[in-house]
């Protein structure tokens, strides 16, 4: 075996946001359990930053009339019924004490006037339920999980990637990768690994996430023979910054429209009012009057129909553009100013409830929130789909193998409602780290073939000998963004995703010949062309999962089925998984059924 440096650890954490922290903190906290955490980028720069808006607890801190059993069942009723409802049942009562723990560990949150942790109103949530810093909720939470964490005696490997994990028959003994400055490669031999690498969104050109989501930890557990789900399910977040261009697909939290934001169109009509989906008639406001009533806190009043799920919320912009009724730049008009109608002080109010929005429009756009509205679209900010778990494990069905946070699938269902992606990676990054421990301590360590590590480092570095005689692995990327954008977008039908998967075929072709110019240190030319292995992976694992699902629920929407099936696939998911000969295949599954205590529960709460 070549001369890799090589690191030994009970438990391994692949990602270091909030899922792959709150893992780490979890292993550690068994006894005698070694801990390894790699990070992609620097520890603290994570994109669980970019989570402004809040964490969903049902703490009732501002509504009494909130509790599990009401977030249970928004959970479900915004995931269409596809979500997992043990995974959903757990999250929801598991939250509130995860968010008070971030509290003893010394988070700060904004306050009640009595002193309790402040909640907020955010889109399909009954009640006022995230617990916020202003808008900068994720950074909070990262900063203390990271001072938190680095005192539970971790090894950090920083700006390390991994590029496949490590099997001993049926379960996964390691990991290998390279670290990005100097490009020497790293071995790591693990009892079992714990996948906290985010999402996918950079496999298309407009999106919110940062420059490490690249569909890493779906990829990998693909490859190592790990079911994904729900992969068809991508969420497009309703309101991204559209200017100018080099801004196009930043994120304007969804706090925005929680704190009385409205979106309007190039006619300064409240287009929202004349879209309101039959599950939600009942509880949004029939007047603008009562949609402000209910977010500043009157119990009596329904939830403003900007408040709906961000699915729906994106659908109405596209058809506000595509019907001529956009902003100068293609998108809608939100506007926050709009309430110095109703506060005296509104400017003031706004920077201390948006303080990063206020900074993030006038230093990018040079706009001023507190006087303007903003023009915003859809961008792409979330995946559901991801590694199919075991809801009280997490394990997937790789036995050694865990996933937390966006990686993984299962809580979300067709649609995640805004906050539930924070607690997620409380709830579930906790539950992953401990059973992860507890499976080293149960397993010993496998053994690793050596020459496929050998294999491993030959492969990686075929980019670097090209020498610049091959393909540019930044245009195959950029193809394929643009063609992820315009195929496999929000709006999808048979031909459009069809053609998609054959220039998939076609990219993944070309990217066996990218090459890289210069050598490994400092090299983002090799570290792209390495990258496109995962982003091909999960572009074709959505764009098939999308064409097989003939129906439009949640986050997919297909111009030639656009009705939902209640009794068909309103009643299944779909897992993709790696073929006998190589070949993605698709496979149509029942969902997890409901208990009848959930049903009793999704009923009273309708």
């Amino acid at each position: 075996m070549g001369d890799f440096q090589t690191h030994e650890h009970d438990v391994l954490v692949i990602g270091a946001g909030g899922a792959g922290l709150r893992a780490a903190i979890g292993a550690a906290a068994v006894e005698g359990c070694s801990v390894g955490l790699v990070c992609k980028s620097l520890l603290g720069k994570a994109h669980t930053v970019m989570a402004e808006g809040g964490v969903a607890a049902a703490m009732a801190n501002v509504d009494e009339r909130d509790g599990w059993e009401t977030h249970f069942a928004d959970t479900m009723r915004g995931g269409q019924y596809l979500n997992n409802p043990k995974m959903a049942e757990l999250h929801a009562k598991e939250a509130p004490a995860r968010v008070h723990e971030l509290e003893e560990w010394g988070a700060l949150f904004d306050r009640t006037q009595d002193g309790r942790i402040l909640q907020r109103n955010f889109g399909g949530h009954a009640y006022p339920r995230l617990a916020h810093v202003g808008d900068r909720t994720g950074l909070e939470m990262i900063r203390t999980l990271q001072d938190h964490g680095i005192h539970q005696g971790l090894e950090v490997y920083m700006e390390c990637t991994v590029i496949e994990l490590l099997k001993d028959g049926d379960r996964v003994v390691g990991a290998f990768g390279y670290d990005r400055e100097r490009g020497r490669f790293r071995l790591f031999k693990a009892k079992s690994i714990v996948l906290a690498t985010g999402g996918v969104g950079r496999a298309y050109k407009v999106t919110s996430n940062s420059w490490e989501y690249t569909g890493d930890g779906h990829s990998l557990a693909y490859h190592a023979g790990a079911d994904l789900l729900d992969m068809e399910f991508i969420q497009f977040h309703p309101t991204g910054m559209v200017w100018p261009p080099s801004v196009r697909g930043i994120l304007v939290t969804e706090g925005v429209r929680g704190e009385g934001g409205i979106l309007t169109n190039s006619e300064g009509k409240r287009f929202m009012f004349d879209d309101i989906p039959e599950l939600y008639k009942d509880s949004t406001a029939d007047t603008p009057e009562e949609g402000w009533r209910y977010v500043t806190g009157d119990k009596e009043a329904r939830r403003p129909p900007e408040l709906l799920t961000r699915d729906h919320v994106a659908r109405c912009i596209l058809k506000e553009v595509s019907e001529g009724r956009g902003s100068p730049h293609g998108g809608a008009f939100l506007d926050i100013a709009w309430i110095k109608e109703k506060i005296a002080n509104s400017e003031e109010h706004i920077k201390k409830k948006l303080p990063s929005m206020y900074h993030q429009f006038k230093q990018l756009a040079n706009l001023d929130i507190t006087k303007e509205p903003m023009e915003v679209g859809p961008t792409t900010h979330y995946v559901m789909g991801g590694v199919r778990v075991d809801a009280e494990t997490q394990m997937s069905t790789v036995p050694g193998l865990f996933a937390a946070g966006e990686v993984a699938a299962g809580l979300h269902g067709a649609n995640r409602l805004g906050g539930n992606s924070l607690s997620d990676l409380l709830v579930f990054g906790k539950r992953a780290g401990e059973y992860a421990a507890q499976f080293a301590q149960e397993n010993g360590g496998g053994k690793i073939d050596d020459a496929e590590v050998d294999a491993l480092a030959k492969a990686a570095l075929e980019p670097l000998e090209r020498d610049g005689d091959g393909e540019n692995p930044y245009e195959i990327q950029r193809e394929l963004q643009e063609m992820m954008q315009d195929k496999v977008g929000i709006i999808r039908e048979d031909r459009l995703m069809k053609e998609a998967i054959d220039d998939i075929a076609k990219l993944a072709g070309r990217a066996t010949k990218a090459t890289a110019i210069g050598n490994r240190e400092y090299n983002p030319g090799w570290h792209t062309a390495l990258d496109l292995k995962c982003l091909l992976t999960v572009s074709e694992a959505s764009a098939r999962a999308a064409l097989e699902r003939r129906e439009s629920r949640g986050a997919q929407t297909r111009n030639d089925f656009p009705d939902k099936d209640p009794d068909d696939w309103g009643k299944h998911n779909l897992l993709i998984r790696k073929g006998a000969d190589g070949a993605m295949e698709v496979e149509k599954v029942p969902v997890v059924p409901q208990t009848e205590q959930q049903k009793k529960i999704i009923k009273d709460n309708q």
